[in-house]
């Protein structure tokens, strides 16, 4: 049997084992809440992950559309240059084709021609003399003719040069009026891509956010486990001392009972001696033989 102090003590540490059980129940539960909140945090993190990945999508698309057409006007910024750098070469071979010089030599040429024709119409010349200055005449005029014709030509070039020129003035016009295109077409797509970059950052934290939060999660919830578990392992331990205790008590109360069976029959024997001897006494004092 055991003793009432043990008994007492045991009752004590029963008490408290209930007590620390349901403690961990009461953290288990708080932990659980805890981790929905976290979860439901997280949850809500990364659904704002789908929003900025769709911002993102979009930017990239507005971004592409601005740079195709920067490109667009790029290369054809590209060609009105191209096409007056060869303008210009070309303008550079005809001058040097053009001689300073050639229309005073023409000037020159004709005025010694006419000065030889009024030499002869003026000059009484014998024969010879006037065949010689016929025929220095006629290649005065022969020269005259080819400078002519180079002076033609070279008008001719200087008229050819000038339109170059007034082409490659409207080229060059068309080309930065195209670069300024292509400049605002690149600022937005500047403009786009900074946004753009924001929003990755952004993202990106966002995602080291969820991932925090995510970890929190699971170590809230694993703790939460593990409570559940020392709870569970209290409950055993508790079901077990109060089994044994059970026990004991319909142990001590079989042995009661037998004892109080067993009380029983010593009196119910007593009785019928005592009767017995009663009957004896009675049978002798009536001289009676007395039979056991």
């Amino acid at each position: 049997m055991v003793e009432a102090s043990d008994n007492k003590k045991e009752v004590e540490q029963l008490r408290n084992a209930e007590k620390k059980f349901q403690s961990y129940l009461d953290r288990r539960n708080e932990l659980n809440e805890l981790a929905k909140v976290l979860r439901s945090e997280r949850d809500m993190i990364n659904g704002k992950h789908k929003e900025l990945r769709e911002d993102m999508a979009r930017l990239k698309v507005e971004r592409d559309e601005l740079v195709a057409q920067m490109r667009v006007h790029k290369d054809i910024r590209n060609k009105y240059q191209k096409k007056a750098k060869e303008l210009i070469e070309a303008r550079r071979k005809k001058k040097g084709e053009v001689f300073k010089n050639l229309p005073l030599r023409v000037e020159e040429l004709k005025a010694d021609v006419q000065m030889m024709e009024y030499q002869q119409e003026t000059t009484i010349l014998n024969p010879q003399d006037e065949n010689d200055l016929i025929d220095k005449i006629r290649k005065k005029q022969k020269e005259y003719q080819k400078f002519q014709k180079e002076l033609d030509k070279q008008q001719s070039l200087q008229i050819d040069i000038s339109d170059k020129d007034k082409a490659i003035d409207e080229l060059f016009k068309k080309a930065d009026e195209e670069h300024e295109v292509v400049q605002k077409f690149y600022n937005e797509s500047q403009k786009k891509h900074e946004e753009y970059l924001k929003i990755v950052n952004e993202l990106s934290v966002n995602i080291a956010e969820a991932n925090k939060k995510h970890e929190e999660y699971i170590e809230t919830r694993n703790e939460a486990q593990r409570n559940h578990e020392k709870a569970i392992e209290m409950r055993g331990h508790i079901l077990e001392v109060r089994d044994e205790r059970r026990k004991r008590y319909e142990e001590s109360k079989r042995i009661l009972k037998e004892q109080n069976i067993s009380a029983r029959k010593a009196v119910m024997d007593t009785d019928k001696l005592q009767k017995i001897a009663d009957s004896a006494l009675d049978a002798l004092k009536k001289g009676e033989k007395i039979s056991l």
